[in-house]
């Protein structure tokens, strides 16, 4: 009488059976050994760097002459409970898909010669505990310090004329009401 395996490809048998073709391919103890050796290396290097994730373990083993697959790695790191965190999401503070025009840089090949000669705008986003809140800001480019400013909860339109408010109220250091600094205004 013949055996299955003459019969039958091996491929096919191991599909019906639900059982990996590596796995005839040497004996289960030894499968057994090696797997309890690779927990026990996973073990001692997400111990040693408890940020590290699969990836970077996975490299460190085989810097240590381990032949392993990454997807094995992040099995038994995954089992043993060692996964590192993940960081957090970023908020995306930028919509880009507004209906308001983009002007091009018409400052770009200017240098500011002196004073008052060339300023900039920017608006940013701060975050201020669980929030953000945008800031703008209109700094002069030859002086490089802010000559308005102002902060909002919205990058609405009144942000930037606030902005600019400031900066034309407060003028050059040499004519400015209040000296080299110039206060907020009130309300």
């Amino acid at each position: 009488m013949t055996a299955p395996a003459d019969e039958y490809p091996t491929r096919w048998l191991c599909r019906l059976s639900g059982c990996p073709r590596a796995a005839l391919s040497r004996p289960a103890e030894e499968a057994g050994e090696e797997e309890e050796k690779l927990r026990a290396a996973v073990r001692r290097l997400a111990g040693t760097r408890p940020a590290y994730g699969y990836r970077r373990i996975a490299a460190m083993l085989r810097r240590e002459r381990w032949t392993v697959n990454g997807k094995r790695v992040r099995r038994v790191v995954r089992e043993r409970g060692f996964a590192a965190e993940p960081p957090p999401r970023r908020v995306r503070t930028t919509n880009s898909s507004h209906a308001f025009p983009r002007h091009p840089n018409v400052v770009a090949d200017l240098a500011a010669t002196h004073p008052n000669h060339v300023r900039v705008a920017d608006i940013m986003y701060v975050r201020v505990r669980t929030e953000f809140v945008s800031l703008a800001v209109l700094p002069d480019v030859f002086t490089r310090r802010i000559r308005g400013w102002h902060l909002d909860r919205s990058p609405e339109g009144s942000l930037t004329r606030t902005a600019l408010n400031r900066a034309l109220r407060c003028g050059t250091p040499a004519s400015s009401p209040c000296g080299a600094r110039c206060q907020p205004p009130n309300g």
